[in-house]
Protein backbone atom coordinates (compact mmCIF):
# COMPACT_ATOMS: atom_id res chain seq x y z
CA UNK A 1 0.00 0.00 0.00
CA UNK A 2 1.56 3.45 -0.91
CA UNK A 3 2.03 6.48 1.09
CA UNK A 4 -1.44 8.73 1.43
CA UNK A 5 -0.79 11.43 -1.09
CA UNK A 6 -1.34 15.29 -0.55
CA UNK A 7 -3.51 14.97 -2.68
CA UNK A 8 -5.70 12.38 -1.61
CA UNK A 9 -5.50 13.95 1.84
CA UNK A 10 -8.39 16.34 0.80
CA UNK A 11 -10.51 13.50 -0.22
CA UNK A 12 -13.58 12.82 1.45
CA UNK A 13 -13.19 9.35 2.76
CA UNK A 14 -15.57 6.69 4.65
CA UNK A 15 -15.65 3.89 6.90
CA UNK A 16 -17.23 1.38 9.18
CA UNK A 17 -16.07 2.82 12.81
CA UNK A 18 -17.49 -0.17 14.60
CA UNK A 19 -16.36 -4.13 14.89
CA UNK A 20 -17.27 -6.33 12.00
CA UNK A 21 -20.36 -8.13 12.54
CA UNK A 22 -23.73 -7.81 13.82
CA UNK A 23 -24.75 -5.50 16.90
CA UNK A 24 -27.31 -3.41 18.51
CA UNK A 25 -25.74 -0.38 16.55
CA UNK A 26 -23.15 0.24 13.44
CA UNK A 27 -21.16 3.99 12.81
CA UNK A 28 -20.66 4.95 9.68
CA UNK A 29 -17.68 7.87 9.37
CA UNK A 30 -17.58 10.46 6.95
CA UNK A 31 -14.39 13.06 7.29
CA UNK A 32 -13.26 15.44 4.51
CA UNK A 33 -14.77 18.61 2.84
CA UNK A 34 -17.61 17.20 1.27
CA UNK A 35 -18.71 14.92 4.12
CA UNK A 36 -22.05 16.52 4.67
CA UNK A 37 -22.87 16.78 1.14
CA UNK A 38 -22.72 13.19 0.74
CA UNK A 39 -24.24 12.00 3.78
CA UNK A 40 -26.81 14.66 2.45
CA UNK A 41 -27.50 11.78 -0.27
CA UNK A 42 -28.88 9.22 2.07
CA UNK A 43 -30.07 11.37 5.03
CA UNK A 44 -33.65 12.53 5.23
CA UNK A 45 -34.91 14.75 8.28
CA UNK A 46 -35.39 18.47 9.60
CA UNK A 47 -33.36 21.15 7.79
CA UNK A 48 -30.86 21.63 10.30
CA UNK A 49 -29.58 18.09 10.78
CA UNK A 50 -25.93 19.04 10.46
CA UNK A 51 -25.33 21.20 13.79
CA UNK A 52 -22.11 21.33 15.47
CA UNK A 53 -21.78 18.73 17.93
CA UNK A 54 -25.55 17.35 18.09
CA UNK A 55 -26.85 14.30 17.49
CA UNK A 56 -30.23 14.10 15.31
CA UNK A 57 -32.48 11.71 14.37
CA UNK A 58 -33.44 10.70 10.77
CA UNK A 59 -34.17 8.48 8.01
CA UNK A 60 -31.57 6.43 5.87
CA UNK A 61 -32.95 6.41 2.27
CA UNK A 62 -31.31 5.02 -0.97
CA UNK A 63 -30.60 8.10 -2.95
CA UNK A 64 -31.42 6.00 -6.15
CA UNK A 65 -34.68 4.93 -5.01
CA UNK A 66 -35.73 6.71 -2.23
CA UNK A 67 -36.86 3.79 -0.17
CA UNK A 68 -36.28 4.10 3.47
CA UNK A 69 -33.26 2.03 4.44
CA UNK A 70 -33.48 2.40 8.33
CA UNK A 71 -34.17 4.89 11.18
CA UNK A 72 -30.66 6.35 12.34
CA UNK A 73 -28.90 9.20 14.82
CA UNK A 74 -26.74 11.55 12.72
CA UNK A 75 -23.87 13.68 14.32
CA UNK A 76 -21.85 16.62 12.77
CA UNK A 77 -18.20 17.23 14.29
CA UNK A 78 -17.55 20.97 11.86
CA UNK A 79 -13.94 21.50 11.24
CA UNK A 80 -11.48 21.99 12.79
CA UNK A 81 -12.97 20.94 16.20
CA UNK A 82 -13.47 17.37 14.93
CA UNK A 83 -11.40 14.06 15.52
CA UNK A 84 -9.36 14.80 12.36
CA UNK A 85 -9.32 18.77 12.18
CA UNK A 86 -11.81 17.97 9.24
CA UNK A 87 -15.47 18.26 8.71
CA UNK A 88 -16.95 14.49 10.21
CA UNK A 89 -20.96 13.02 9.97
CA UNK A 90 -21.09 10.08 11.82
CA UNK A 91 -23.74 8.04 10.97
CA UNK A 92 -24.92 5.38 13.71
CA UNK A 93 -27.81 2.85 12.13
CA UNK A 94 -28.52 -0.67 13.74
CA UNK A 95 -25.81 -2.89 13.05
CA UNK A 96 -26.81 -5.19 10.26
CA UNK A 97 -23.87 -5.91 8.13
CA UNK A 98 -25.49 -6.09 5.02
CA UNK A 99 -26.96 -2.44 5.80
CA UNK A 100 -23.68 -1.13 6.20
CA UNK A 101 -22.10 -2.33 3.49
CA UNK A 102 -25.09 -0.90 1.15
CA UNK A 103 -24.91 2.59 3.46
CA UNK A 104 -20.97 2.26 2.67
CA UNK A 105 -21.55 1.60 -0.99
CA UNK A 106 -24.20 4.70 -1.58
CA UNK A 107 -21.49 6.93 0.04
CA UNK A 108 -18.78 5.79 -2.24
CA UNK A 109 -21.32 5.73 -5.48
CA UNK A 110 -21.50 9.55 -4.32
CA UNK A 111 -17.91 10.43 -4.17
CA UNK A 112 -16.31 9.17 -0.65
CA UNK A 113 -13.35 6.96 -0.86
CA UNK A 114 -12.75 4.12 1.67
CA UNK A 115 -10.39 5.39 3.89
CA UNK A 116 -6.98 3.61 4.61
CA UNK A 117 -6.20 1.61 7.97
CA UNK A 118 -5.38 4.36 10.66
CA UNK A 119 -6.33 7.34 7.74
CA UNK A 120 -8.87 9.23 10.35
CA UNK A 121 -5.81 8.77 13.25
CA UNK A 122 -3.15 10.03 10.39
CA UNK A 123 -5.57 13.05 9.51
CA UNK A 124 -5.85 13.88 13.22
CA UNK A 125 -1.91 13.86 13.54
CA UNK A 126 -1.61 16.17 10.15
CA UNK A 127 -4.33 18.22 11.35
CA UNK A 128 -2.43 18.77 14.82
CA UNK A 129 -5.38 17.32 16.71
CA UNK A 130 -2.47 14.91 17.47
CA UNK A 131 0.81 14.29 18.41
CA UNK A 132 2.23 10.90 16.74
CA UNK A 133 2.66 9.61 20.76
CA UNK A 134 -0.60 10.60 21.21
CA UNK A 135 -1.88 8.84 17.80
CA UNK A 136 -0.10 5.29 18.76
CA UNK A 137 -2.04 5.88 22.01
CA UNK A 138 -5.24 5.54 19.94
CA UNK A 139 -3.77 2.13 18.84
CA UNK A 140 -3.15 0.56 22.19
CA UNK A 141 -6.43 1.68 23.47
CA UNK A 142 -8.24 0.02 20.59
CA UNK A 143 -5.56 -3.43 20.88
CA UNK A 144 -6.03 -2.89 24.71
CA UNK A 145 -6.87 -6.53 26.49
CA UNK A 146 -6.70 -5.63 29.88
CA UNK A 147 -7.81 -2.39 32.24
CA UNK A 148 -4.40 -1.40 32.99
CA UNK A 149 -3.59 -1.27 29.66
CA UNK A 150 -6.61 0.89 28.72
CA UNK A 151 -6.01 3.42 31.24
CA UNK A 152 -2.67 4.02 30.26
CA UNK A 153 -3.08 4.44 26.86
CA UNK A 154 -6.06 6.86 27.52
CA UNK A 155 -3.87 8.76 29.15
CA UNK A 156 -1.06 9.21 26.84
CA UNK A 157 -3.84 9.47 24.06
CA UNK A 158 -5.04 12.52 26.70
CA UNK A 159 -0.94 14.21 26.24
CA UNK A 160 0.75 12.70 29.57
CA UNK A 161 3.10 11.47 27.95
CA UNK A 162 3.63 14.47 25.64
CA UNK A 163 3.50 16.52 28.77
CA UNK A 164 6.67 15.08 29.72
CA UNK A 165 9.05 15.75 26.79
CA UNK A 166 7.47 18.82 26.17
CA UNK A 167 9.46 20.88 29.21
CA UNK A 168 12.85 19.03 27.84
CA UNK A 169 12.26 19.69 24.61
CA UNK A 170 11.93 23.88 25.46
CA UNK A 171 14.89 23.81 28.06
CA UNK A 172 16.81 21.92 25.39
CA UNK A 173 15.45 24.57 22.96
CA UNK A 174 16.44 27.19 25.27
CA UNK A 175 20.43 26.26 26.11
CA UNK A 176 20.80 26.16 22.02
CA UNK A 177 19.67 29.16 21.60
CA UNK A 178 21.87 30.59 24.32
CA UNK A 179 25.11 28.86 22.80
CA UNK A 180 24.27 30.43 19.81
CA UNK A 181 24.30 33.66 21.26
CA UNK A 182 27.06 33.18 22.62
CA UNK A 183 28.73 32.01 19.39
CA UNK A 184 26.88 34.31 16.45
CA UNK A 185 27.19 37.95 19.35
CA UNK A 186 30.70 37.23 20.47
CA UNK A 187 31.59 40.56 19.64
CA UNK A 188 28.95 42.51 20.79
CA UNK A 189 30.09 41.04 24.61
CA UNK A 190 26.60 38.90 24.95
CA UNK A 191 27.70 36.92 27.99
CA UNK A 192 28.83 33.21 27.02
CA UNK A 193 27.53 30.05 29.40
CA UNK A 194 29.11 29.22 31.99
CA UNK A 195 30.83 25.37 31.64
CA UNK A 196 29.06 24.60 35.37
CA UNK A 197 25.35 26.06 34.00
CA UNK A 198 25.79 24.68 30.78
CA UNK A 199 26.26 20.81 32.51
CA UNK A 200 23.54 21.62 35.28
CA UNK A 201 21.03 22.24 32.09
CA UNK A 202 21.97 19.32 30.82
CA UNK A 203 21.54 16.83 33.82
CA UNK A 204 18.23 18.57 34.33
CA UNK A 205 17.17 16.75 30.65
CA UNK A 206 19.21 14.11 31.02
CA UNK A 207 17.44 12.78 34.07
CA UNK A 208 13.96 12.94 33.55
CA UNK A 209 15.03 11.10 29.78
CA UNK A 210 16.92 8.68 31.29
CA UNK A 211 13.59 7.80 33.44
CA UNK A 212 11.41 7.81 30.31
CA UNK A 213 14.21 5.18 28.74
CA UNK A 214 14.22 2.88 31.56
CA UNK A 215 9.77 2.77 31.88
CA UNK A 216 10.69 0.76 28.10
CA UNK A 217 11.02 -2.59 29.44
CA UNK A 218 7.81 -2.61 31.49
CA UNK A 219 5.66 -0.47 28.71
CA UNK A 220 6.63 -2.85 26.08
CA UNK A 221 5.39 -5.86 28.80
CA UNK A 222 2.40 -4.06 29.20
CA UNK A 223 1.81 -3.30 25.23
CA UNK A 224 2.90 -6.82 24.04
CA UNK A 225 2.64 -8.90 27.56
CA UNK A 226 4.13 -12.18 28.10
CA UNK A 227 4.70 -16.29 27.83
CA UNK A 228 4.29 -18.46 30.45
CA UNK A 229 4.66 -22.24 29.42
CA UNK A 230 3.31 -24.90 31.38
CA UNK A 231 5.47 -28.42 31.28
CA UNK A 232 6.26 -31.44 32.41
CA UNK A 233 6.05 -35.08 32.43
CA UNK A 234 2.32 -36.68 31.82
CA UNK A 235 -0.06 -36.89 34.65
CA UNK A 236 1.92 -34.29 36.76
CA UNK A 237 -1.53 -31.76 36.67
CA UNK A 238 -0.66 -29.36 34.42
CA UNK A 239 -4.03 -28.43 32.55
CA UNK A 240 -5.11 -29.21 35.56
CA UNK A 241 -3.09 -26.28 36.98
CA UNK A 242 -4.03 -24.62 33.79
CA UNK A 243 -7.54 -24.46 34.55
CA UNK A 244 -7.17 -22.97 37.88
CA UNK A 245 -5.15 -20.48 36.88
CA UNK A 246 -7.80 -19.67 34.35
CA UNK A 247 -10.33 -19.89 36.91
CA UNK A 248 -12.38 -22.12 34.16
CA UNK A 249 -11.97 -25.70 32.82
CA UNK A 250 -10.48 -24.86 29.27
CA UNK A 251 -8.24 -27.49 28.78
CA UNK A 252 -9.54 -31.52 29.25
CA UNK A 253 -8.24 -33.33 31.96
CA UNK A 254 -8.53 -36.87 32.66
CA UNK A 255 -6.65 -39.48 35.08
CA UNK A 256 -5.01 -41.13 31.86
CA UNK A 257 -1.49 -39.80 31.26
CA UNK A 258 -0.94 -38.12 28.10
CA UNK A 259 -4.37 -36.79 27.72
CA UNK A 260 -2.91 -32.85 26.21
CA UNK A 261 -1.66 -33.72 22.53
CA UNK A 262 -1.82 -29.87 21.33
CA UNK A 263 -0.52 -27.31 23.22
CA UNK A 264 -3.48 -25.33 24.33
CA UNK A 265 -3.11 -21.03 24.62
CA UNK A 266 -5.42 -18.99 27.00
CA UNK A 267 -4.86 -15.19 28.03
CA UNK A 268 -4.71 -13.93 31.74
CA UNK A 269 -4.52 -10.31 33.37
CA UNK A 270 -1.98 -10.22 36.13
CA UNK A 271 -1.16 -6.70 37.71
CA UNK A 272 -3.23 -5.47 35.18
CA UNK A 273 -0.55 -7.31 32.71
CA UNK A 274 -1.63 -9.60 29.57
CA UNK A 275 0.24 -12.98 30.18
CA UNK A 276 -0.62 -15.93 27.79
CA UNK A 277 -0.69 -19.29 29.57
CA UNK A 278 0.46 -21.91 27.45
CA UNK A 279 -0.44 -25.32 28.36
CA UNK A 280 1.82 -28.77 27.32
CA UNK A 281 1.89 -31.98 26.46
CA UNK A 282 3.26 -34.31 28.46
CA UNK A 283 7.27 -34.63 27.84
CA UNK A 284 8.31 -38.51 27.49
CA UNK A 285 8.92 -40.70 24.95
CA UNK A 286 6.48 -40.78 22.43
CA UNK A 287 3.74 -43.88 21.78
CA UNK A 288 2.59 -42.25 18.67
CA UNK A 289 3.16 -39.48 15.98
CA UNK A 290 0.28 -37.32 16.94
CA UNK A 291 1.99 -37.42 20.26
CA UNK A 292 5.00 -36.97 18.90
CA UNK A 293 4.08 -33.64 17.16
CA UNK A 294 2.57 -32.63 20.49
CA UNK A 295 6.00 -32.98 22.36
CA UNK A 296 7.62 -31.45 19.49
CA UNK A 297 5.19 -28.21 19.82
CA UNK A 298 5.34 -27.92 23.78
CA UNK A 299 9.66 -28.07 23.64
CA UNK A 300 8.83 -24.90 20.77
CA UNK A 301 6.45 -23.39 24.27
CA UNK A 302 9.25 -24.22 26.57
CA UNK A 303 12.29 -22.48 24.26
CA UNK A 304 9.84 -19.52 23.63
CA UNK A 305 8.50 -18.74 26.92
CA UNK A 306 8.85 -15.76 29.38
CA UNK A 307 8.41 -17.78 32.39
CA UNK A 308 8.80 -21.59 32.39
CA UNK A 309 6.56 -23.62 35.23
CA UNK A 310 7.72 -26.88 35.61
CA UNK A 311 5.13 -29.09 36.89
CA UNK A 312 6.22 -32.20 39.52
CA UNK A 313 3.78 -34.30 41.35
CA UNK A 314 4.88 -34.16 45.20
CA UNK A 315 3.91 -37.33 45.55
CA UNK A 316 6.18 -39.09 42.65
CA UNK A 317 10.06 -39.19 42.88
CA UNK A 318 12.19 -36.56 40.22
CA UNK A 319 12.45 -38.69 37.16
CA UNK A 320 15.26 -38.56 34.54
CA UNK A 321 12.58 -36.23 32.49
CA UNK A 322 12.34 -34.01 35.09
CA UNK A 323 16.10 -33.70 35.62
CA UNK A 324 16.56 -32.93 31.81
CA UNK A 325 13.88 -30.12 31.78
CA UNK A 326 15.61 -28.31 34.79
CA UNK A 327 19.48 -28.68 33.77
CA UNK A 328 17.65 -27.41 30.04
CA UNK A 329 16.05 -24.74 32.28
CA UNK A 330 18.99 -23.45 34.11
CA UNK A 331 19.55 -19.90 32.54
CA UNK A 332 15.68 -19.37 32.26
CA UNK A 333 13.39 -17.47 34.15
CA UNK A 334 12.03 -21.18 36.11
CA UNK A 335 9.30 -21.57 38.74
CA UNK A 336 8.92 -25.24 39.91
CA UNK A 337 5.57 -26.12 40.92
CA UNK A 338 5.25 -28.67 43.19
CA UNK A 339 1.64 -30.29 42.49
CA UNK A 340 -0.94 -32.44 43.91
CA UNK A 341 0.01 -31.32 47.31
CA UNK A 342 -3.27 -32.23 48.80
CA UNK A 343 -2.23 -35.59 48.41
CA UNK A 344 0.21 -35.58 51.01
CA UNK A 345 -2.70 -34.84 53.56
CA UNK A 346 -0.55 -32.34 55.87
CA UNK A 347 1.68 -34.56 56.28
CA UNK A 348 4.70 -32.73 57.21
CA UNK A 349 7.57 -35.43 56.95
CA UNK A 350 6.33 -35.84 53.39
CA UNK A 351 5.93 -32.10 52.54
CA UNK A 352 9.60 -31.72 53.92
CA UNK A 353 11.23 -34.29 52.02
CA UNK A 354 9.17 -33.50 48.52
CA UNK A 355 10.60 -30.16 49.01
CA UNK A 356 14.42 -31.02 49.56
CA UNK A 357 14.04 -33.82 46.99
CA UNK A 358 13.42 -30.46 44.21
CA UNK A 359 16.07 -28.00 46.24
CA UNK A 360 18.79 -30.95 45.98
CA UNK A 361 18.20 -31.44 42.50
CA UNK A 362 17.85 -27.54 41.78
CA UNK A 363 19.31 -25.13 44.29
CA UNK A 364 18.91 -22.14 42.33
CA UNK A 365 15.04 -23.09 41.62
CA UNK A 366 11.79 -21.39 42.82
CA UNK A 367 10.33 -23.66 44.54
CA UNK A 368 6.46 -23.64 45.24
CA UNK A 369 3.76 -25.80 46.25
CA UNK A 370 0.26 -26.16 45.04
CA UNK A 371 -2.69 -28.00 44.45
CA UNK A 372 -4.99 -27.61 41.52
CA UNK A 373 -7.45 -29.48 42.95
CA UNK A 374 -8.20 -27.68 46.18
CA UNK A 375 -6.62 -24.27 45.14
CA UNK A 376 -4.21 -24.77 48.16
CA UNK A 377 -1.34 -22.82 47.08
CA UNK A 378 -2.58 -20.87 44.01
CA UNK A 379 -2.98 -17.32 45.05
CA UNK A 380 0.82 -17.15 46.72
CA UNK A 381 1.64 -18.90 43.12
CA UNK A 382 -0.09 -16.15 41.37
CA UNK A 383 1.96 -13.66 43.22
CA UNK A 384 5.23 -15.44 42.41
CA UNK A 385 4.33 -15.52 38.49
CA UNK A 386 3.55 -11.78 38.67
CA UNK A 387 6.98 -10.75 41.11
CA UNK A 388 9.08 -12.94 37.86
CA UNK A 389 7.01 -11.73 34.89
CA UNK A 390 6.38 -7.92 36.10
CA UNK A 391 8.48 -7.08 38.75
CA UNK A 392 7.71 -5.34 42.00
CA UNK A 393 7.49 -1.73 40.98
CA UNK A 394 3.87 -0.57 40.59
CA UNK A 395 2.67 0.68 37.31
CA UNK A 396 -0.53 2.58 37.26
CA UNK A 397 -2.44 4.50 35.10
CA UNK A 398 -0.35 7.52 35.48
CA UNK A 399 2.75 6.07 35.10
CA UNK A 400 4.54 7.60 32.03
CA UNK A 401 5.87 4.95 29.98
CA UNK A 402 7.26 4.05 26.70
CA UNK A 403 5.27 1.28 24.85
CA UNK A 404 7.02 0.73 21.32
CA UNK A 405 10.62 0.60 20.12
CA UNK A 406 10.06 3.78 17.84
CA UNK A 407 9.53 5.77 20.84
CA UNK A 408 12.22 4.23 23.04
CA UNK A 409 14.76 4.71 20.09
CA UNK A 410 14.46 8.00 20.03
CA UNK A 411 14.38 8.67 23.72
CA UNK A 412 17.69 6.67 23.94
CA UNK A 413 19.32 8.44 20.82
CA UNK A 414 18.57 11.80 22.50
CA UNK A 415 19.85 11.00 25.72
CA UNK A 416 23.03 9.70 24.00
CA UNK A 417 23.68 12.80 22.23
CA UNK A 418 23.07 14.61 25.57
CA UNK A 419 25.71 12.66 27.05
CA UNK A 420 28.18 13.17 24.19
CA UNK A 421 27.46 17.28 24.80
CA UNK A 422 28.39 16.50 28.81
CA UNK A 423 31.12 15.02 28.46
CA UNK A 424 32.37 17.43 25.82
CA UNK A 425 31.70 20.26 27.77
CA UNK A 426 33.23 18.70 30.77
CA UNK A 427 36.08 18.38 28.76
CA UNK A 428 36.00 22.00 27.53
CA UNK A 429 35.17 21.36 23.94
CA UNK A 430 34.22 24.69 22.13
CA UNK A 431 30.46 25.29 22.02
CA UNK A 432 30.18 25.04 18.14
CA UNK A 433 31.35 21.54 18.71
CA UNK A 434 29.05 20.33 21.13
CA UNK A 435 25.98 22.43 19.71
CA UNK A 436 25.96 19.60 17.05
CA UNK A 437 25.18 17.00 19.70
CA UNK A 438 22.35 19.26 20.96
CA UNK A 439 20.74 19.25 18.04
CA UNK A 440 21.19 15.55 17.16
CA UNK A 441 19.06 15.50 21.07
CA UNK A 442 16.77 18.17 19.58
CA UNK A 443 16.14 15.95 16.49
CA UNK A 444 16.11 12.96 18.44
CA UNK A 445 12.76 14.38 20.52
CA UNK A 446 11.19 16.31 17.43
CA UNK A 447 10.90 12.27 15.95
CA UNK A 448 9.06 10.88 19.48
CA UNK A 449 6.28 13.33 18.97
CA UNK A 450 6.34 13.17 15.01
CA UNK A 451 7.70 16.83 14.11
CA UNK A 452 10.34 15.70 11.67
CA UNK A 453 9.48 12.07 11.24
CA UNK A 454 9.76 10.70 7.69
CA UNK A 455 6.45 10.22 5.46
CA UNK A 456 7.55 6.71 5.26
CA UNK A 457 7.75 5.93 8.72
CA UNK A 458 4.63 7.85 9.08
CA UNK A 459 2.76 5.56 6.90
CA UNK A 460 4.14 2.30 8.72
CA UNK A 461 2.88 3.20 11.63
CA UNK A 462 -0.91 4.16 10.63
CA UNK A 463 -1.15 1.30 8.67
CA UNK A 464 -1.35 -0.88 11.78
CA UNK A 465 -4.33 0.57 12.75
CA UNK A 466 -7.61 -0.93 12.16
CA UNK A 467 -9.92 0.71 8.96
CA UNK A 468 -12.53 3.18 10.45
CA UNK A 469 -10.35 5.11 12.87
Amino acid sequence: MLPVSEDSVRDTIVAIATPAGRGGIGVIRVSGTAACALAATLVRGSSSLFVHQRARFCYLVDPETEQKLDEAVVTYFEAPHSYTGEDIVEIAAHGSPVLLDHILLRLMQAGARLAEPGEFTERAFLSGRLDLMQAEAVRDLVDAQTLLQAQVAAQQLGGSLSRRVAPLKQELIALIASLEAGIDFAEDDTPVLASSVIATTLVAITEPLLQLERSFEQGRLLTHGATLAIVGRPNAGKSSLFNRLLARERAIVTAEAGTTRDTVHEHISLGGFPIELVDTAGLRHATSEAERLGIEKSREAFADATLVMLVLSSVDPVESEDLALLRAARDRRLLVVLNKWDLLQGDRAKEAAALTEVQAHAPWAEVLAASALTGEGIEPLRDRMQAMLIGHSAVTSESPLLTNRRQHAAVKQAHTALESAHTANAAGTPHEVFLLDLYSALQSLDTLTGATTPDTVLHLIFSTFCIGK
